[in-house]
């Protein structure tokens, strides 16, 4: 490893030093990151992980505090001297023009307010529900089984009920489900709304193709340790499809809705609503508002 300078700045310091002393290569910060990733998988995984994890952390901690306590491990490196000549094809200097509104672009321009994206979880869990319905029919018998299934996640009532009470209509499970319901879809209408400026041209490929493998692989990994009856009796397949559903549909409604330009663009002072000169259009008897 040696240090560039260039020849100019190397002639004009005849004092400066033909070697610099820098911080060594060390490896210890990466065992540091990969003992702490481990720790936390192992919360979701298995113990022996976690421990895995906790004696990489600690060494990392131990190993680089030792690079740099007492004494910093250097090495020394040569100053190579280096001739620098900038070249261009243009014959005068291009300036940014001072006063403009927008100095860099900001993408996308435009993108689906979040209200789109609770539009489409709106419509989302409509889509859902139908397809949780059509497998508590099909598969087994009985539309009101995914419903008390669902409030059995929440609700103490619901998860003492029997295999054939899970079954029937029960009026208690049936509000508790369709509220939870709701506040999830909204949530994560909000969710995905916000993270529409991530996929402005492909809504649905978010929705339906991306969110839905991560969201249903996370579910698998912990549902077990947060709710072992309903990881129990749940069928992934048709949980899965119900979350593509569900992403499909919503991204199908976010494309109908129109878009509207991201206000990273507008300047931090029409933003924050402050009236000063330069900054506001004039209005029709030439004063500026």
């Amino acid at each position: 490893m040696a240090t560039l300078v260039s020849t100019e700045q190397f002639e004009q310091t005849p004092q400066a030093p033909r070697e610099l002393e820098v911080p060594a290569p060390t490896v210890w910060p990466f065992i540091l990151a990969f003992g702490s990733t481990l720790l936390f998988a192992g919360l979701v995984t298995y113990e022996s992980v976690t421990v895995l994890g906790g004696v990489l952390a600690v060494a990392g901690c131990l190993g680089w505090f030792r690079e740099v306590f007492p004494r910093a491990h250097e090495i020394t490196v040569p100053v190579i001297g280096e001739e620098i000549r900038p070249a261009t094809e243009r014959r005068v200097v291009e300036r940014v023009p001072i006063g403009t509104e927008q100095m860099r672009a900001w993408l996308p321009v435009h993108t689906y307010p979040v209200s789109a994206g609770l539009k489409g979880g709106l419509s989302g869990s409509v889509a859902m529900a139908l397809l949780a319905c059509a497998y508590g029919v099909l598969k087994i018998g009985s539309i009101w089984y995914p419903i008390n299934l669902l409030a059995a996640s929440v609700y103490a009532q619901s998860a003492k009920l029997g295999p054939e009470q899970l079954n029937l209509f029960h009026a208690d499970s049936f509000a508790i489900a369709l509220g939870l319901h709701l506040l999830l879809s909204t949530s994560v209408g909000l969710l995905y709304g916000a993270m529409l400026p991530m996929f402005p041209r492909r809504p649905i490929v978010l929705g339906g193709l991306i969110a839905p493998p991560l969201w249903s692989g996370l579910l698998y990994t912990i549902l077990g340790l947060l709710n072992p009856l309903l990881a129990s009796h749940i069928d992934w397949y048709w949980f899965i499809a119900s979350q593509i559903a569900f992403g499909v549909v919503a991204g199908i409604v976010v494309m109908r809705q129109s878009k509207m330009p991201t206000r990273e663009n507008v300047s931090f002072a029409l933003r924050a609503g402050i009236e000063a000169p330069g900054i506001m259009p004039p209005n029709e008897g030439g004063m500026r508002s």
